[in-house]
């Protein structure tokens, strides 16, 4: 039995008829939703011990499913859309999944609930996977071949759980603007406000402004909050950056909003002033799916700007080797590989550090960081988010590594001059040292993309491909300056 099922059913107990979740097409209850777990949980029971892939948009049966197999004892493998067909097939394949559930008007297969139907898999062969294994992640990283991250119900109920303590929010409003499959909106957006008692608003990609893997239309997001009127957000620093640069032009965001969490990379101290500036009420967080998601989180009682909040309460964080190093929760391990199998701590492979007040500040990822020919350490990261706080940058990409100094790839949101982007720079040098100063930089004429290669799943520029595609152009620049 699932302890997070148990809970929502205590819940409903308590006030039945409270909605819990919405989409558009139904409104569920808190006995309507754990009656629509209760039954395709026994639709699943069949599959109990085995793995069920599960690729569709965000929608109430996701969360049901999700729950159900809870229930039912199946463990879940959420695909992501943005992933490719082929890290879409990888993720299934390693994995051992026996099953696809995929919405009705998209697949073959028998019907499993209004949305969605469930057609069979034939694994290659049986994954290893550690015990109490109920969820399975990729990775997107760099790569064409993402990495399976297993996590238990503890791992997760864990996070949520730790959430509310921090967040204080009781029965929170919240819209899902990240897709469910992500596992920051699946548990930070879906158990943490079930478990608050508060309501989850679901709404396809489209109707939020996604419309494919480099196309965004912040004026649909817009529309979508002047709707639903939420209290709650999770958003990635790109999608921020996109509502302060409409806010600045004048739309007004609705005064129902409490919280908007921001994560999924670093943010830039001047993308959060400028947050601040509009009103926004934006906190900082850090995690990563070896950690279930989030490990630390600014609040609305303890927030210091410029940093990923103080560690949550079911985790401890210490610094080894400037490396930032995580202890419980840790996740059970990597799918088929049985050497990373129930680790006590987790080496997270971000920089960073811990203040005198107990926040925890993050500088990049130790992979990414460039040494110039003078021998300076220089996290590109922590120079691309001062110069993506300006709204109308859109995209931006720091490389100098083993030469005299940096330049940076630049791509605009609107059709602002060069001038305008030439004189943002130069505000941004003058607070960075001078061996992190942009020295020259080149306007990219289109956006980095999953479809070319220079962006992974989720948004993170590959750095070797974008180096690749673009070597003629950087060498260009470096020898300008020379």
């Amino acid at each position: 039995m699932s302890l997070i099922v148990q809970r929502l059913r205590e819940l409903a107990a308590e006030n039945p008829e409270a909605v819990a979740v919405t989409d558009k097409h139904q409104r569920l209850s808190r006995v309507e939703l754990i009656g629509a777990v209760q039954l395709l949980a026994e639709i699943l029971k069949p599959y109990q011990g085995k793995v069920v892939a599960l690729l569709a948009d965000n929608q109430i049966d996701w969360v049901v499913t999700d729950l159900a197999c809870l229930e039912a004892g199946v463990t879940l493998l959420p695909l992501p859309a943005f992933f490719t067909d082929s890290q879409q097939q990888h993720a299934i394949a390693q994995s051992g999944a026996v099953a696809l559930i995929k919405e009705a008007v998209d697949s073959q297969g028998e019907p499993l609930t209004n949305q969605l139907k469930i057609q069979p898999v034939y694994p290659r062969a049986e994954a290893k996977i550690p015990d109490t294994t109920v969820k399975i992640t990729f990775t997107s990283g760099s790569t064409g071949e993402p990495k399976g991250v297993c996590l238990s119900e503890a791992n997760q109920i864990n996070v949520a759980q730790a959430l509310l303590k921090r967040i204080g929010l009781e029965k929170t409003k919240h819209l899902c603007v990240l897709p469910l499959a992500t596992l920051l909106e699946n548990i930070a957006g879906v158990f943490a406000p079930l478990l608050s008692g508060g309501e989850v608003m679901l709404l396809p990609a489209a109707e939020l402004g996604f419309n494919g893997a480099s196309d965004f239309d912040v004026q649909k997001l817009a529309a979508a909050l002047e709707t639903i009127q939420p209290e709650s957000l999770i958003v990635l620093p790109g999608l921020l950056s996109a509502l302060i640069h409409i806010i600045q032009q004048g739309w007004q965001p609705p005064s129902s909003l409490k919280f908007i969490a921001v994560g999924g990379g670093r943010v830039g101290h001047g993308l959060l002033e400028a947050a601040r500036t509009v009103s926004l009420p934006v906190y900082e967080g850090y995690g990563l799916s070896e950690c279930s998601s989030v490990v630390s989180l600014n609040s609305t009682t303890d927030n210091q700007q410029g940093s990923a909040g103080k560690p949550l309460s079911h985790v401890a964080v210490s610094i080894e080797d400037n490396e930032i190093v995580v202890s419980g929760n840790a996740f059970l391990g990597y799918v088929n590989e049985p050497a990373s199998w129930y680790p006590q701590q987790v080496k997270t492979g971000d920089l960073g550090f811990i203040d005198d007040s107990g926040f925890l500040h993050i500088l990049g990822r130790r992979k990414n960081l460039l040494i110039n020919s003078f021998g300076r350490n220089i996290n590109p990261e922590w120079v691309e988010s001062e110069i993506l706080a300006n709204p109308v940058i859109a995209q931006c990409v720091v490389t100098g590594d083993a030469r005299p100094f940096c330049i940076a790839l630049i791509y605009a949101r609107t059709a602002v001059s060069d001038a305008l982007i030439d004189n943002w720079l130069q505000q941004v040098n003058q607070a960075l040292p001078v061996y992190a100063r942009i020295k020259q930089w080149l306007r990219l004429p289109q956006p980095l993309n999953q479809g070319n290669g220079t962006l992974t799943a989720n948004g993170k520029p590959v750095r070797d491909r974008i180096d690749q595609i673009y070597q003629a152009e950087i060498n260009h620049l470096f020898k300008e300056q020379a």
